[in-house]
C-alpha cells in the first residue's frame, strides 16, 4: 500500500508506545519471510564455503534441523542475484541442518517494514541493520545480546576492532559487523603538485588547509580548493567541523532527553571556519548551495582540488573518468580540539532476542559465514570480474582490498584506514533537527556579514520549540503516566527513532 497517512502528535506517541512495548516487552514468533546479484561464473560462492567450521562454533554439532528467517533475498532484477543464490546454496550444503528462509525486503520503506514486523511479533531471526538505528534498537530490546556467542567465536579476531563500536553498549555486543565506511578528505594529487603543495603538510590542520585551498583557487582557470557542502544536507559535513572543534550539535542527557548545543563555542568556531573558507580564503565554489552531485562533478573533472567523501565513493569517481592514480584520501584536517573524528557508518547483522537459542545459534552461524574472509573475498572477486569498484574499508583485518583492484595505490587504502582510527556517529536526533541547523550554515556561506551567534541562537530557539520541547515532553510523559514498565520507559527514552 502506498497511501500516505498523516498522524497527530498524540497518535505518533501512542503508536510509539505500542511499538516500543512490543519491541521491549515480548511477543514470540518469527515472520514468514521471503532477497540481490549479475550472473557470473568467475567467483563461485563455493569458495566462501572454505571458511572453516571453527568460525561458527556449535553449528556443525547441531543434530536437529533448525529453520531461520533472514531478510536478505535479492530482488528479481538484482545484478548479483545469481551470485547470491549460489552463495545461499553453498551455505546450506555446508550446514545442511540449517534451513534459511530468505525474504526480500521493501527497498523504499525498510525501517517501517522492519518495525511493523517487530510490533507484530514477526521479527526475522536475522536482519541487516544500519548504524544509525543500532542505539535505538539495542535500547528497545530489538537486537539480541550476542556477547556469549561472540566471545565463543574463534573467528572474532579477524574483524576490525572499531567495526564493533556502534554495536557495543556497556561491554555487551549486539551485532555482527557486515560492512562499514568512513568519511575523509578526497584530494586531487595533481592539483596539489601543480601548486607546489605537500598534501601531508597542507592537510595538517584548519589553518594549513585553508591556506592550501586558497592557493589552489584560480578564477582564470575555473579551479578552486574545496567543494563545500552548503545545500539542504549541509549539516552532514558541517557536524564534522563541530567535532573537530571539540563539540557536537546535541547532547543526549542521562534520562534520554535531548539538549541543543547550536550556540556552543565549538559550533560557532566551526561555522566561523566555514565562513572563512568562503570569504577569507575564497577557496570554495561560487555557488555554495549547489548539489552534492555538482560537487562531485567538480572534483572528478578537475575543477575542485578536494572534497569530503566516503571510503565507498571512489569507484563512482573512477567510473566517471577520474584517474585512480590521481586520487588521494586522508583523514580530515585537525581542528582546534587537536582531533579530527571521521563519521563512520555501515551495517550489522542483528539477531532476534525472542528466537530460540537454537535459532540464534543458526542465525549467528549464517551471519559469521557471510562476513567471513572467504566469503567477502569471493564478493570482492565477483566485483572485480564484473567491473565494480569496492568500498576500500573492510570490516575484516585479514581482507586486503588492494588484491582486488588493479592499480590501486596503497596510500589510498592506508589513508582510509587512518581516517577509521578516530570515528564518530552522527549527532543525536539528526533526522529531526537537520533543517534547523542547515539554515544558519547557509546564511553564513551566503552573507559575509552574518552574525553567527545570532543566527545560531535563532535556529536553536526554533528547534527547541518545535522539536526538542515536544520530544522531551514525550519522554517524560511516558515515564510519568506509567503506561510502560520502568525498563520499557528506558527503552523509549534512549532511542532516536521508535517508528
Amino acid at each position: 500500500m502506498k497511501k500516505k497517512i498523516r498522524m497527530s502528535a498524540a497518535s505518533v506517541l501512542l503508536l510509539s508506545i505500542a511499538l516500543t512495548t512490543a519491541a521491549c516487552g515480548g511477543n514470540n514468533g518469527n515472520g514468514n519471510a521471503s532477497g540481490n546479484a549479475s550472473p557470473s561464473t568467475n567467483a563461485a560462492p563455493e569458495s566462501s564455503a572454505a571458511a572453516s567450521a571453527s568460525e561458527s562454533p556449535g553449528a556443525s554439532a547441531q543434530a536437529e534441523p533448525v529453520e531461520i528467517v533472514v531478510w536478505d533475498k535479492p530482488s528479481a532484477d538484482a545484478a548479483d542475484k545469481a551470485f547470491k543464490e549460489e552463495a545461499f546454496a553453498a551455505f546450506e550444503a555446508k550446514y545442511p541442518n540449517i534451513k534459511v528462509i530468505h525474504v526480500e525486503q521493501t527497498k523504499e520503506k525498510e525501517r517501517e517494514q522492519f518495525m511493523t514486523a517487530v510490533a507484530g511479533g514477526e521479527q526475522p531471526d536475522l536482519y541487516k541493520n544500519p548504524y544509525p538505528d543500532m542505539e535505538s534498537y539495542i535500547a528497545q530490546g530489538i537486537a539480541a545480546d550476542i556477547t556469549d556467542l561472540w566471545n565463543g567465536f574463534e573467528g572474532k579476531d579477524g574483524y576490525l576492532p572499531s567495526s564493533l563500536n556502534a554495536a557495543t553498549v556497556d561491554g555487551k555486543i549486539y551485532g555482527v559487523p557486515n560492512d562499514m565506511y568512513v568519511t575523509g578528505l578526497l584530494y586531487n594529487k595533481q592539483m596539489f603538485a601543480d601548486a607546489g603543495l605537500d598534501p601531508a603538510a597542507s592537510l595538517k590542520d584548519w589553518d594549513s588547509f585553508g591556506a592550501a585551498a586558497q592557493k589552489m583557487t584560480d578564477a582564470s582557470k575555473g579551479t578552486y580548493g574545496y567543494a563545500i557542502l552548503g545545500m539542504d544536507w549541509a549539516d552532514w559535513f558541517f557536524e564534522y567541523y563541530v567535532w573537530q572543534a571539540g563539540g557536537d550539535l546535541t547532547e543526549k542527557q542521562p534520562d534520554g532527553t535531548a539538549k541543543l548545543t547550536f550556540t556552543s563555542d565549538a559550533t560557532i568556531q566551526a561555522l566561523q571556519y566555514y565562513k572563512d573558507l568562503k570569504f577569507k580564503y575564497k577557496a570554495t565554489q561560487k555557488n555554495v548551495v549547489q548539489s552534492l552531485d555538482d560537487n562531485q562533478k567538480d572534483f572528478y573533472t578537475g575543477r575542485a582540488a578536494s572534497m569530503i567523501a566516503g571510503s565507498d565513493w571512489i569507484g563512482g569517481l573512477v567510473a566517471k573518468g577520474m584517474d585512480l592514480n590521481n586520487i588521494g584520501f586522508s583523514a580530515l584536517p585537525v581542528g582546534p580540539s587537536g582531533k579530527a573524528p571521521s563519521q563512520v557508518g555501515g551495517s550489522y547483522w542483528i539477531l532476534n532476542p525472542k528466537s530460540s537459542p537454537e535459532k540464534q545459534q543458526a542465525a549467528f552461524t549464517y551471519a559469521t559465514y557471510i562476513t567471513s574472509k572467504a566469503y567477502l573475498e569471493s564478493v570482492l572477486q565477483y566485483n572485480k570480474d564484473n567491473g565494480m569498484f569496492p568500498n576500500l574499508l573492510s570490516v575484516r583485518t585479514d581482507v586486503d582490498v588492494t588484491d582486488f583492484v588493479d592499480g590501486l595505490p596503497a596510500e589510498v587504502v592506508s589513508g582510509v584506514q587512518s581516517a577509521a582510527k578516530d570515528t564518530h556517529l552522527e549527532y543525536f536526533l539528526k533526522a529531526r533537527l537537520s533543517p534547523y541547523i542547515v539554515k544558519p550554515i547557509q546564511q553564513a556561506l551566503l552573507n559575509e556579514n552574518t552574525d553567527l551567534k545570532a543566527v545560531l541562537q535563532t535556529a536553536q530557539d526554533l528547534a527547541q520549540k518545535e522539536v526538542i520541547d515536544k520530544y522531551n515532553e514525550e519522554v517524560k510523559k511516558i515515564k510519568e503516566i506509567g503506561i510502560l514498565s520502568k525498563r520499557e520507559s528506558r527503552c523509549y527514552s534512549r532511542g532516536e527513532r521508535t517508528l
